[in-house]
């Protein structure tokens, strides 16, 4: 990603990474990475949005990637998320952004879901720790890639449910893993957050493979319109075969649909 500049910026007494690309005078798009993803899951999107004219920016939260980790580890809450955001806007003088990231469902998830079992302090850490970075991303994108919701027995981690023999999805090219795993770091958190009603407009781009269709009662939620009971202007479209990395696996389909987005938006 040659086009792609990289620079920090100290924020709440962190010093938080973010990479850019688009010119400065152009309509911010910011690019929110998931768990236990980190910007890079995005660069895809970011060189689409900024040759369509926008500028992008995303940024590793405090613990992930290049950015500081928390002094306290264990302390560490969505919340710092959106204040080291804020800060890092402010820090850069952007008063208006449009934001682009993973929805949330985090409300009953099973014991040997990675979310559950991450987000008690250290768990990921020692699990990831006894493999190399390149690895742990190879791991994540074989057993997320999946159809199945992934769910670990009681006594086995996240990272032993994938066999080293299976091969990586077939739309992950080995550079991209090799450039993701020099860059892969991440911290746990340890605090649920409540989502209050949004009243912007918003687009939910969904695979029709993504795991998430079948936690229970989920695929009813988003088809039948009750996740508009908390963001009443929500667009839906499906990707048929997409799967939990749909960002990823059709590139091109999702920046597309993005850009249509903001410039019907902007």
């Amino acid at each position: 990603m040659e086009e792609t500049e990289h620079k920090y910026v100290q924020v709440n007494g962190l010093k938080i990474h973010f990479a850019e690309i688009g010119s400065e005078s152009s309509p911010v798009v910011v690019f929110l990475h998931g768990f236990p993803e980190i910007w890079y899951s995005w660069r895809h999107q970011m060189i689409g949005v900024a040759k369509a004219g926008f500028k992008a920016i995303a940024s590793d939260y405090r613990g992930y990637g290049l950015s500081d980790p928390p002094p306290q580890p264990e302390k560490a809450t969505f919340a710092d998320f959106i204040s080291d955001l804020n800060a890092l806007l402010d820090a850069l003088a952007i008063p208006k952004v449009f934001l682009v990231g993973p929805p949330a469902f985090l409300e009953h998830l099973p014991e040997g879901f990675y979310i559950s079992r991450w987000l008690e302090p250290g768990r990921a850490e020692a699990d990831f720790g006894r493999l190399d970075s390149k690895t742990v991303v190879r791991n994540i994108y074989i057993l997320f890639a999946r159809s199945e919701i992934p769910i670990a027995n009681e006594n086995q981690e996240i990272m032993d449910m994938v066999d080293s023999s299976t091969p990586l999805p077939s739309w992950i090219p080995e550079e991209d893993l090799v450039a993701y795993g020099s860059l892969y770091k991440i911290r746990t958190i340890n605090e649920e957050f409540n989502i209050a009603n949004l009243k912007v407009e918003a687009l939910l781009i969904m695979g029709t493979k993504d795991y998430v269709l079948k936690f229970p009662g989920m695929e009813d939620y988003i088809k039948n319109g009750h996740a508009k009971l908390f963001v009443p202007k929500l667009e839906t479209t499906y990707l048929p075969e997409g799967s939990h990395f749909v960002q990823e696996q059709f590139p091109h389909q999702v920046s597309q649909l993005i850009l249509n987005f903001l410039i019907n938006h902007r």
